[in-house]
C-alpha cells in the first residue's frame, strides 16, 4: 500500500517533470541557476551556478538528475539533513537556510527563507503562467471548496476553460487529478497553472488554506480576485490564537503575499469579514455580500426546504428571485460568494445566473446516499463546531423525525475545538456517536477524552472506536421521518491511522451498509 505522503511526493514529482525543458519546455535557455536565482534576497553563494535546472524539488526522495533541491526547514526535520542525499541522485544545486558544508560540492545559495525563495524561484521557472490567466484566490474556515467550485462552473463559458485547485481535485483543463493538499506547494502550484495555460484555461480559481498563505506557498501569484468567507476556529493548533489566525488570512488581500488584490469580495456577515472590509476600504475595490443590509450583493426572503433555498437577490444592478438545489442558509451565502466573485470578474449577473440551476454539487458536501432506505443519509466534510452547528440547523429545519449524527475529531490537529464540536453536536442533534475521524500519530483515547469535556447530554452519546461500525449502528437506528448525518470525511476516500492510510470512504460504507443490512424501516 503506498502511504499517503509517498502519493504526495509522486504525484508532486510527475508534476515537476511533466514541464521539465528536457521534454520540450519553451524556457529551457533560461533555466539556469544562475538566471533563475538572479536577484534572489541570499546570505551567500557559492560554486559555479551556470548548471542547467531541469525541475525544482523540496523532497530529497524526488530528485531527479538536474534538480535544484531546496532544503526546506520544516515543523518536524530540516531539508539541510537530506542535502548529500539529493546530490548523490544527482541535483545540480542547492538552495538552504544553513550554512553550505565545507564539502560541498555543488552550488550552494544560502537564503533566509528557503520557501520563499522556491516561491520566487519556481515563478520563473514556470514563466509565470498565473499572468496569462485570471486567477481567483477564496479562503475561509468553512465553504472554500463549495465556493471555488460553484465559481469554476458559473465562470465557464466552454468546456475546460476554467482551471480549479481544491480540496477534492485538482482540474487542469482536459485532465483531472486528485487532490492531496488544499493548497500545495507553490512549486506545484506553478506547474499546475502552466498545464492549465497549455490547455487554453482563461481563469482558474483556488482555494487558499491559512497554512499556504504562512508558508508563502501563494507568494507572489497574481490573483486579481480574492474572496474572504467566513473565519471560525480551526487550525489553533498551529495559529496559536485567532487573532493570529485572522492576521494569516488578511495577508492574501493586503498585498502582503506579493500581489494586491484588484478586487476583494467579502462576507460582511461575518465579524471578522465586516472588519476586514473596513481595514480595506483605502486599498482598492472592496465588493461585499450576505444578508447585512450594507452589502453590495445581498439575500432577503430566503426560504429553505429539503430540495433547496429560494431567496432574492439584489445588487446595484437589479433584483431576482434565484432558486438552488443547495440547501441551508450557508449554501446561500456560499452561493452569494461564488456570484460576487463572478462580478468581481468582470461578469454579469443576467450571463452567470442561469447556470447556477445547471450545478451538478459537491462531493462529500450534504452528498445524499439514496439505496431506496426511508429516511435520508447525507455525508458532510463539517469538522468545525460552526460547520456542524450550521449543517444540523439546516436539517433540523427540515427534519420532522430525529437527527442523528456520526462524527470524530481529527488526530494531531487542534486539540481546542474538539469540545466544542461535541457540544454544538449536543445541542443540535438527538443522538449522536462519536468516532474515529484521522486519528493519526494521536492516540484515539487520547482525542476521546477531549472531546467528551464538551458532553452536556452524556445520555444522548456514544463513543465507538471503529467508524463502519458507528455508521452502521446510526443506520440501524434511524427510522422513517428521521435523518443521519455522517460528518467530518466528505469526500475522503481513506483514513489516517499513524504511518498507515487505510481505504474509507463514508459514502461507500454507508452504500454498502444500507444494501447489506436491507434497511427499510417502518
Amino acid at each position: 500500500m503506498i502511504g499517503f505522503a509517498s502519493l504526495e511526493n509522486t504525484l508532486s514529482w510527475g508534476m515537476a517533470m511533466r514541464s521539465n525543458p528536457e521534454l520540450g519546455g519553451a524556457m529551457a535557455a533560461k533555466r539556469t541557476m544562475r538566471a533563475l536565482t538572479h536577484g534572489v534576497d541570499h546570505i551567500k553563494a557559492t560554486g559555479d551556478d551556470d548548471v542547467r535546472v531541469t525541475c525544482l524539488i523540496s523532497d530529497s526522495r524526488r530528485v531527479a538528475p538536474g534538480a535544484l533541491f531546496f532544503a526546506i526547514e520544516g515543523a518536524n526535520t530540516s531539508g539541510s539533513f537530506y542535502v548529500e542525499e539529493a546530490i548523490d541522485r544527482g541535483a545540480i544545486g542547492i538552495v538552504g537556510e544553513r550554512e553550505p558544508g565545507p564539502r560541498m560540492s555543488v552550488p550552494y545559495i544560502q537564503v533566509k527563507d528557503a520557501r520563499l525563495a522556491l516561491a520566487e524561484i519556481a515563478g520563473r521557472f514556470f514563466d509565470h503562467p498565473d499572468r496569462a490567466m485570471d486567477l481567483v484566490g477564496v479562503t475561509g474556515t468553512n465553504g472554500k471548496t463549495t465556493v471555488t467550485m460553484l465559481t469554476q462552473h458559473l465562470l465557464a463559458d466552454k468546456p475546460y476553460s476554467v482551471g480549479l485547485l481544491g480540496t477534492v481535485r485538482y482540474d487542469l483543463g482536459r485532465r483531472t487529478l486528485p487532490s492531496y493538499k488544499t493548497t500545495p506547494e507553490s512549486v506545484d502550484i506553478y506547474s499546475m497553472l502552466d498545464q492549465m495555460r497549455i490547455e487554453g484555461c482563461h481563469s482558474a480559481v483556488l482555494e487558499v488554506s491559512s497554512h499556504a498563505i504562512d508558508q508563502e506557498r501563494v507568494r507572489g501569484i497574481r490573483f486579481p480576485v480574492a474572496a474572504f468567507l467566513n473565519l471560525t476556529q480551526d487550525h489553533i493548533d498551529y495559529h496559536q490564537s485567532m487573532d493570529e489566525y485572522f492576521e494569516v488570512k488578511r495577508r492574501l488581500f493586503t498585498g502582503e503575499t506579493g500581489n494586491q488584490p484588484e478586487v476583494c469580495v467579502i462576507n460582511i456577515d461575518d465579524p471578522y469579514g465586516l472588519r476586514l472590509a473596513q481595514e480595506l476600504e483605502t486599498k482598492g475595490r472592496v465588493l461585499t455580500f450576505g444578508v447585512h443590509e450594507s452589502a453590495e450583493l445581498r439575500a432577503s426572503d430566503i426560504k429553505l426546504s429539503p430540495n433547496g433555498s429560494v431567496f432574492k437577490l439584489t445588487w446595484p444592478g437589479g433584483e431576482v428571485e434565484v432558486a438552488t438545489e443547495l440547501a441551508g442558509k450557508y449554501n446561500v451565502s456560499n452561493l452569494l460568494a461564488a456570484l460576487a466573485i463572478c462580478v468581481g470578474m468582470g461578469r454579469e449577473i443576467s450571463e452567470v445566473l442561469p447556470r447556477v440551476a445547471t450545478f451538478p454539487g459537491v462531493p462529500g458536501r450534504m452528498e445524499r446516499i439514496d439505496v431506496g432506505q426511508t429516511f435520508p443519509v447525507l455525508v458532510d466534510y463539517a469538522h468545525t463546531d460552526d460547520a456542524l452547528r450550521n449543517a444540523l440547523t439546516m436539517l433540523r429545519e427540515i427534519t420532522p423525525g430525529r437527527v442523528l449524527v456520526v462524527f470524530g475529531c481529527g488526530g494531531n490537529r487542534d486539540r481546542d475545538k474538539r469540545p466544542k464540536m461535541t457540544a454544538a453536536v449536543q445541542e443540535m442533534a438527538d443522538f449522536a456517536w462519536a468516532t474515529a475521524d484521522n486519528p493519526r500519530r494521536e492516540n484515539l483515547s487520547d482525542i476521546f477524552d477531549d472531546m467528551r469535556a464538551g458532553v452536556t447530554k452524556p445520555d444522548e452519546i456514544e463513543f465507538i472506536d471503529d467508524r463502519r461500525r458507528a455508521i452502521s449502528i446510526a443506520l440501524e437506528t434511524a427510522k422513517a421521518g428521521d435523518c443521519v448525518l455522517i460528518a467530518g470525511k466528505g469526500h475522503e476516500t481513506y483514513q489516517e491511522f499513524a504511518d498507515t492510510v487505510a481505504p474509507f470512504d463514508d459514502r461507500q460504507v454507508a452504500r454498502e451498509l444500507l444494501n447489506l443490512k436491507k434497511l427499510r424501516p417502518n
